[in-house]
């Protein structure tokens, strides 16, 4: 029988997605409010590898990736799944949008070996974590460099993503040495 080992602390990260400056800006502050300072903030990505939301969200989409400050346990994740559920439907009610979903936020979170995201979505490479909230490495680290899987969306095996998560990474690390 192995010994049980609880899980470090990690990085929350969050994707944000929009056609709207002004839901960009709205999201990073309810995130920051919710769950912290941020540590970082993308540049808001040109959002063009895929049309799969435009029907849903409109063309011209950015997105920008944020990462918390604040190191967080792995098993909440599926609380801020739900809470960012939440803030998707609070921005569409607020505001007159012509979209079905001008706001688009997808969390997860970066650990020492891999970036983990939530999702409503199953499939057969997602694990049920609970609440009907699912979890998928999107990537893992290996030889030095994120490695992306058979599943990870385009996006999200760009260089301009693993420098971001290479900084969330370096910033995780220094945390936990600290402590």
């Amino acid at each position: 029988m192995g010994d049980i080992h609880l899980p470090k602390p990690v990085v929350l990260i969050v994707a944000v997605s929009t056609r709207y400056e002004s839901a960009l800006e709205w999201a990073r502050s309810r995130l920051e409010s919710t769950y912290g300072d941020l540590a970082f903030i993308s540049p808001a990505f040109d959002f063009t590898q895929t049309t799969y939301y435009e029907q849903s969200m409109g063309t011209d989409l950015k997105k920008q990736l944020l990462a918390h400050a604040n190191l967080i346990d792995p098993a909440i994740l599926p609380d801020v799944k739900l809470q960012t559920n939440k803030f998707e439907e609070a921005y569409r009610t607020a505001h007159d949008h012509p979209e079905e979903r001008p706001l688009n936020l997808d969390p997860g979170y970066i650990s020492e070996g891999k970036l983990v995201l939530a999702s409503t979505k199953n499939h057969s490479h997602r694990i049920y974590l609970r609440d009907g909230i699912f979890a998928e490495i999107t990537l893992h680290y290996h030889k030095k460099a994120w490695q992306p899987r058979e599943w990870t969306y385009p996006d999200y095996k760009q260089p301009e993503f693993h420098d971001f998560f290479d900084r969330c990474r370096k910033y995780l690390r220094q945390q936990i040495a600290a402590e």
